[in-house]
């Protein structure tokens, strides 16, 4: 069974009722320029998500400093950077306990090539599309390209993603795919998920 991460999440209603449904990852993106941005969020309101959802904090360039005391204010269990971190300071988070996920913006197939760098430093990398925006944008590209993808540290698969994708999700074969981020296919407007559109997608996916 694939892992469903659901990102750009910031209004509490909303966030209860994705809680309810069988996934992964939740992700609050704590960057100021992002329609998503959940910097303003109370630490409270993550009370509600079950053990079994892991509390992802996306950053972009943050300090390590930063992105700690966010992680204790919020009770982060994942950190998710999507800028130009290394993979020292990948590993630097690594080694506090948190677990690590890398994003990797990807055009072409040589861009599966920066992955490399980062084994042993981060758990997962999630390749998303090479867009000037940080994520977000609901835009895909061509998943064929991760087949230059040779490394050992699980991924998982971002850009675009929407409900007409599951069928194809299922057949898309790499031995290294954990899960998928789901983010802009699925909301009414930044931040507010729909979650009937989210369940069937998560339905057809596990047929």
């Amino acid at each position: 069974m694939i892992s469903i991460k659901v990102c750009g999440m910031r209004d509490a209603a909303n966030i209860q009722a994705v809680a309810s449904l069988p996934i992964q990852w939740m992700g609050f993106i704590f960057y100021a320029p992002s329609p998503r941005n959940a910097l303003d969020l109370a630490p409270e309101v993550l009370s509600v998500l079950p053990d079994n959802i892991s509390r992802t904090g996306v950053f972009v360039n943050s300090s390590f400093a930063s992105i700690m005391e966010t992680a204790g204010r919020f009770g982060l269990n994942t950190i998710q950077l999507h800028g130009s971190e290394s993979p020292v300071f990948c590993h630097s988070l690594y080694a506090r306990g948190l677990e690590v996920i890398k994003a990797i913006p990807v055009s072409a197939p040589n861009d599966t090539e920066v992955a490399t760098a980062y084994e042993g430093h981060c758990h997962y990398l999630l390749f998303d599309t090479r867009t000037i925006q940080m994520g977000g944008s609901g835009k895909g590209y061509d998943w064929d390209i991760l087949n230059t993808y040779r490394g050992t540290t699980p991924f998982l698969l971002s850009g675009g993603i929407g409900e007409e994708d599951a069928e194809r999700i299922t057949l898309f074969r790499h031995p290294m795919l954990a899960g998928v981020d789901l983010n802009s296919r699925f909301e009414s407007a930044p931040g507010l998920k729909l979650v009937t559109k989210i369940e069937y997608f998560i339905q057809k996916l596990s047929k």
